[in-house]
């Protein structure tokens, strides 16, 4: 997933059910732990190593229980310090980081500018191969986001001191970008434990399946990537040591979650890693042990075409036209979301609530479509749509949809793939359109939202305009001039559908009763993991 920063996709896997017998000290009647506290998901995890970021939250949340990012976004979508204080700016292409002086390693030894200055040259080094994370923004790196083979600094990124470190870009961006991209997602190693590991050998460094030395609150002890991952409390956290001794991740299908809940195996499903069945919403809310949280409007479930194959804008729209997205939302989703055009949901601050969706509207369709036809395009053309297999909910409204376009006369070919094989193909185009839920940061939709709409992105859409206004957005710290520039982003998704935005998701998240302190929330559920406390 090249440079994708903060993408949230899900996927249900089907699960070995993991034995949680070894780590446990007591168990309740029923069997759970009463030690451990298990956290239900439904995307498997493709790497638990932090240079192996792909934007799935599943994998965000995971290491960053371990190695702390600089910045995380509350509940409130505000930034708040983890391994910063803050990240300051006075013109956009300067930025200050202010290390907390408190932090320190599992070990004991200070977190200081070079460990960050370590992290990020790895995430520059072509040794590793990294993409993605913007950083080919940064001074000092290539368009490609490295820099030469055996450097051994970045020359945007210096240390002032101990605990302070200035980052220059090649050009402004916004500094609510900037504690977005490298903030949440770029997570700092230990240069006094990784200085002398080949760079080569890091990406699959089994080190990090069980690290020795974390940031964070807890540390792996066992992985497998498709079934779970067990943590437990790093005592030495300076935030305080959690009170919780054992976290255990479990992977489980969407259909399992609710018998989970139900029966006190799964104690907490957060909304953007563990995706509750929508049919199981009522049955979840009714259950007196769970207490229930809705999450904000803000997961999108996009439909993105590739628009080198889908070259005609007419057939593009004609899709749009022909897709029921109010009925989908009223009658499956029963109402839990919104419909919204382009990117951006009524959550964020720069949503213009005076955009109207493209209304459903089948003659229309029929009308664009047989202008197509008129100027050669082959109504027998087999478009290949690529939907997520364990997304069951969206499985069933894509046979719906590709029902819909084939009263059309439209020939839309379904293919349900596992999340991996669905990136992989995003990433290689072999797809005329293609399904996933993600989230565009309220704060910071400029990262994905330009990539996505660029030549290089999965639409490999590209309108200079387009192009012109989202760096506007990048320059200027007035709302409304924001607002504005992104309303024309708006525009041209609408007229010309690079990619639909089929639903945007109200999900909900769910946590026993017996765990107190922790809320699920779409953002902000782990900051205070360390402070969850078990009640008996």
């Amino acid at each position: 997933m090249n440079k994708r920063k903060y993408i949230m996709i899900w996927s249900f896997v089907l699960v070995a059910v993991l034995s949680i017998t070894a780590c446990s000290k007591k168990n309740n009647s029923n069997g759970t732990s009463v030690d451990i506290i298990n956290i239900g998901v439904t995307d498997s995890l493709s790497s638990v190593n932090p240079l192996l970021q792909d934007g799935t939250e599943v994998v965000k949340h995971t290491t960053s229980l371990e190695f702390l990012p600089l910045m995380e976004l509350n509940s409130e979508l505000e930034f708040v310090g983890q391994l910063a204080d803050d990240i300051t700016t006075e013109d956009n292409k300067t930025f200050t980081i202010h290390l907390n002086e408190d932090a320190v390693w599992s070990d004991g030894e200070k977190i200081t500018s070079e460990d960050v200055l370590f992290t990020f040259l790895l995430w520059a080094s072509p040794e590793i191969g990294s993409t993605g994370m913007s950083i080919e923004k940064i001074v000092g790196t290539g368009d490609n986001g490295y820099v030469e083979s055996g450097a051994d600094s970045v020359s945007g990124v210096v240390a002032l001191d101990e605990h302070t470190v200035q980052i220059t870009t090649k050009s402004e961006m916004a500094l609510h970008s900037f504690k977005n991209i490298y903030g949440r997602y770029i997570l700092t190693l230990p240069k006094h434990v990784l200085k002398d590991v080949p760079k080569e050998d890091l990406l699959s460094y089994d080190w990090f399946n069980a690290p020795t030395v974390v940031s964070g609150p807890y540390a792996i002890k066992d992985v497998d990537l498709n079934h779970y991952v067990t943590l437990e409390a790093n005592e030495n956290f300076f935030m305080g040591a959690p009170k919780i001794k054992n976290l255990n991740i479990k992977v489980v299908t969407a259909s399992q979650l609710l018998a989970g809940l139900r029966s006190g195996e799964i104690d907490l499903v957060q909304q953007t890693t563990g995706a509750i069945l929508q049919e199981d919403y009522d049955s979840v809310r009714a259950l007196e042990n769970i207490t229930v949280y809705d999450g904000t409007p803000i997961t999108n479930q996009s439909i993105f075409f590739n628009t080198e194959r889908v070259t005609d804008a007419r057939i593009r729209k004609a899709i749009l036209y022909g897709i029921d997205r109010v009925t989908i939302l009223n009658d499956l989703l029963k109402g839990q979301g919104e419909v919204v055009d382009g990117f951006l949901a009524s959550a964020g601050p720069f949503y213009d609530p005076e955009v109207t969706p493209v209304a459903y509207d089948p003659d229309k369709a029929a009308q664009l479509i047989s202008e197509a036809e008129a100027d050669g395009w082959d109504k027998s053309t087999e478009l290949l749509f690529y939907v997520n297999s364990g997304d069951t909910t969206f499985v069933q409204i894509a046979s719906f949809i590709a029902a819909k376009l084939g009263e059309l006369g439209l020939n839309i070919k379904i293919n349900t793939v596992d999340i991996a094989t669905l990136l992989s193909i995003a990433g290689t185009g072999e797809f005329d359109l293609l399904a996933v839920q993600y989230t565009y940061a309220p704060v910071d939709p400029y990262t994905d939202v330009s990539w996505l709409l660029s030549e290089a992105g999965w639409t490999r859409y590209y309108e200079d305009e387009v192009a012109k206004a989202l760096d506007i957005t990048q320059k200027s710290n007035d709302l409304d001039e924001i607002r504005k520039q992104y309303r024309i982003v708006t525009d041209y998704v609408q007229e010309e559908a690079p990619m639909i935005s089929a639903y945007v998701i109200s999900a909900i998240g769910g946590v026993k009763n017996r765990l107190k302190n922790a809320v699920p929330d779409v953002y902000g559920t782990f900051i205070n993991v360390h402070e969850w406390e078990i009640t008996n």
